[in-house]
């Protein structure tokens, strides 16, 4: 069924029209606003939320044609259905505005059994697609809501110079022999409301969760001005977290946990991968590959948080930092410079 009680916005400049379409909209149940022409219809959809809008064609300072114009080339309004009521007759100025993305046409004087049901049709459409752009908030980072919000979905990658993340928590398989099931679905709960607490805050995206392991990215889909600094500092954040939760669990009686971090900066391809029934934003290439690395060199010589030289040279001396032997890891032929902090 169709919402009930829905905030409607009417845009008439001719005034008796304006008020017996708001009479007729007040009799389904819906609570209505209106506008007397195009840039007040504008100006109010930009400053409270509507949930449909009943647009006239023919209106002084701007036409219902440049409020459609305006509304498709607005992300937080292009979504917004519109339903035009018009005295205007011809196919063409039909197509022009199913074209610029109204929802509907319908010709004046309107008949009220049709309003009714378009009304119905437009606000239960609006609703599948609030529903569908709350699981992809759900599910996806907000980061990557925004961005397919904007761009659009297509599956493919673009270059960019970005910062990646890998980390996990040491020992946990043992851990998770050691207690039930139930334990070990809180205690990776818990884990992962810190560290998507630490990320987020430094710009970062946690864009994939394999067990008790995390891949973050700092700079994508969004530009971060210092990845590498986002990154690192989010890094050091994440290990003060787990210390803290330590105490927590110590006073609890139960062992302490332990993370390895690697991080790695340089090129890499971000995107939409899968098919387009079931696709994924992610990041691949080398530096990413080395990330993953770095993380599991952590266990090698005793360090919780291991960057490589490109990090090293984007933190310019800001963070205090260990150097170890230039490591050759599987799958690269040049070895590559370790610190540790």
């Amino acid at each position: 069924m169709a919402e009930r009680g829905a905030r409607l916005l009417v845009v008439d400049d001719n005034k008796v029209n304006r008020l017996l379409l708001m009479r007729s909209v007040e009799l389904l149940g819906h609570r209505v606003a209106s506008a007397e022409h195009g840039r007040i219809a504008l100006e109010m959809l930009r400053a409270e939320p509507f949930d449909l809008v009943l647009l006239d064609m023919e209106m002084p300072e701007m036409d219902g044609f440049q409020v459609l114009e305006h509304m498709v080339a607005d992300a937080n309004l292009r979504d917004l259905p519109v339903i035009v009521t018009s005295s205007l007759e011809g196919l063409a100025n039909v197509v022009r505005c199913i074209e610029l993305g109204a929802d509907d046409y319908l010709h004046k004087p309107v008949n009220p059994v049709l309003l009714k049901a378009r009304i119905g049709s437009s606000l239960e459409k609006k609703r599948l697609r609030d529903q569908q752009r709350d699981m992809v908030r759900r599910f996806a980072t907000s980061e990557v809501a925004q961005d397919m919000q904007q761009s659009g979905f297509a599956l493919g990658g673009r270059r960019i110079h970005a910062a990646a993340m890998f980390s996990d928590i040491r020992g946990f398989t043992s851990l998770a022999e050691s207690q039930t099931p139930e334990e070990t679905i809180d205690l990776l709960n818990g884990y992962y409301t810190l560290m998507f607490e630490a990320i987020s805050g430094h710009g970062g995206v946690v864009n994939q969760m394999v067990g008790d392991g995390l891949m973050a990215i700092f700079g994508a889909p969004l530009p971060l001005k210092e990845p590498s600094l986002s990154a690192v500092r989010a890094a050091l954040d994440m290990q003060e977290m787990i210390a803290l939760l330590n105490v927590e669990r110590a006073a609890l009686g139960k062992p302490a946990i332990r993370i390895g971090i690697g991080i790695a900066t340089g090129d890499m391809v971000a995107g939409y991968t899968g098919t387009h029934q079931r696709a994924t934003y992610t990041c691949i290439g080398d530096t990413v590959n080395l990330a993953s690395r770095l993380e599991s060199h952590t266990k090698a010589i005793g360090r919780g948080i291991v960057i490589d030289g490109a990090t090293q040279a984007a933190l310019d001396n800001r963070i205090v930092l260990e150097k170890f032997e230039p490591v050759t890891f599987k799958g690269k032929s040049v070895p590559t410079d370790v610190y540790a902090l």
